[in-house]
């Protein structure tokens, strides 16, 4: 049976270019993702066309996902943290 600690998450760390790396919560990158996505309604991966709102699309985004292509060389990676062993 696996070990429950393989589904925690402390945290995220994101990447960004020309940026430090960040270390968010888990409400804090679905909030970042939620501004992105609300500017892209009509550019979003097609994935995400299926839900209708845009905290569903963030929260499948965010638990499925590890990056986002933003285009012209731009882009968001995140990848989860767990702080204990």
């Amino acid at each position: 049976m696996p070990d429950s600690i393989m589904y925690q998450e402390d945290g995220f760390v994101v990447l960004e270019p020309d940026q430090p790396e960040q270390i968010l919560s888990p409400q804090e990158l679905l909030e970042k993702l939620k501004a992105i996505l609300l500017t892209r309604q009509d550019d979003s991966p097609r994935e995400l066309q299926k839900f209708t709102t845009v905290e569903t699309q963030a929260e499948y985004l965010r638990d499925n996902f590890c990056d986002l292509d933003m285009g012209s060389d731009s882009y968001l990676q995140w990848y989860v943290i767990r702080l204990e062993k």
